[in-house]
């Protein structure tokens, strides 16, 4: 890489403290040059998002087959979407074409990715499990949906008081259900449907984070806009970066690796185990270890 292009790839980055090392090897790398590409072609942010959804959908579909090779194809498949999913979030910082429906699209993609490899594993072991697969992926869908919301969320968290609200994307749930009810459905249905969705995961998100709502609505009493001294930003920055790993191992990568281990060995069915025990004892320790710091703030103000 030039000088020149160091710096823009440092600018399509959120943050360091946020990024997971896979990440900073392989993916952010090639979704820059990605991004470039794309760029020079005129290509919008939520374009690729769209593109992303074709592939990883492609990919589930592949891995309903009990074959390696084609379960390989799929995988190809599957890291191709999220280098895509990388991508589409570096050109929009790259181009300043950031957009409140283009972070909702992104959310809903891993989302789409996820459901079409669920339906393909629960087709592909009905024969041997009956309905009980289809019970078993469910429990793990519903676990798989509240790991990656509340690693989204304590990123953002995280962002805010590293780089504030131009830095991040932490949403408000009352703002958001106010915004729903003042969209039409005649004249952006599209756009109302993802609002309707996106105001419950919010809202979610905030009911699992009663210590830290609080902790934020005193800020947001004490301090214009919520916006906190520098000292207390650091220290609440200090104490959030080493529950970032927690963050990212909830998210695409670690989930990701399992899911390929669990194909190759022919027992697609321990994804799910492993998704409703390990990732979901971790999430409760992340969201103690969390709400924990919340309180600790708290009784600092």
């Amino acid at each position: 890489m030039t000088e020149e292009d160091k710096k823009q790839f440092e600018l399509s980055l959120k943050s360091k403290d946020t990024e997971e090392w896979i990440d900073l090897l392989f993916y952010r790398p090639i979704g820059f040059r990605c991004a470039l590409f794309f760029r020079n072609l005129g290509v919008t942010p939520n374009a690729v998002t769209i593109m992303s959804i074709f592939l990883g959908v492609a990919a589930g579909v592949l891995f309903y087959f009990p074959s390696l090779l084609i379960n390989f194809v799929g995988m190809v498949l599957l890291v191709w979407a999220n280098t895509y999913d990388s991508t589409d979030g570096q050109l929009a910082r790259l181009t300043g074409q950031k957009s409140e429906i283009g972070r909702i699209l992104d959310g809903l993609s891993g989302d789409i990715w996820f459901f079409s490899i669920y339906l393909a594993i629960c087709f592909r072991l009905y024969p041997e499990w009956g309905l009980w697969i289809f019970v078993l992926a469910a429990i793990a869908g519903f676990c798989h949906s509240k790991q990656a919301a509340m690693a989204d969320y304590y990123r953002n968290i995280h962002l805010f008081f590293l780089l504030g609200k131009q830095g991040s994307e932490l949403d408000n749930a009352r703002q958001q259900a106010e915004k729903y009810k003042m969209m039409s459905w005649k004249d952006g249905f599209l756009q109302k449907l993802f609002q309707f969705f996106y105001k419950d995961y919010t809202a979610n998100q905030e009911k699992m984070t009663p210590h830290f709502q609080h902790f934020f609505h005193t800020l947001q009493e004490r301090y214009a806009g919520g916006v906190a001294p520098t000292e207390i930003r650091m220290q609440f920055r200090e104490k959030s970066l080493p529950l970032m790993p927690y963050t990212n191992i909830l998210s695409f990568n670690t989930r990701v690796i399992v899911l390929f281990i669990s194909l190759f060995i022919n027992m697609p069915w321990l994804y799910f185990v492993f998704e409703i025990t390990l990732m979901n004892a971790l999430l409760i320790y992340m969201v103690w270890r969390h709400e924990q710091l919340s309180r600790e703030m708290e009784e600092k103000l």
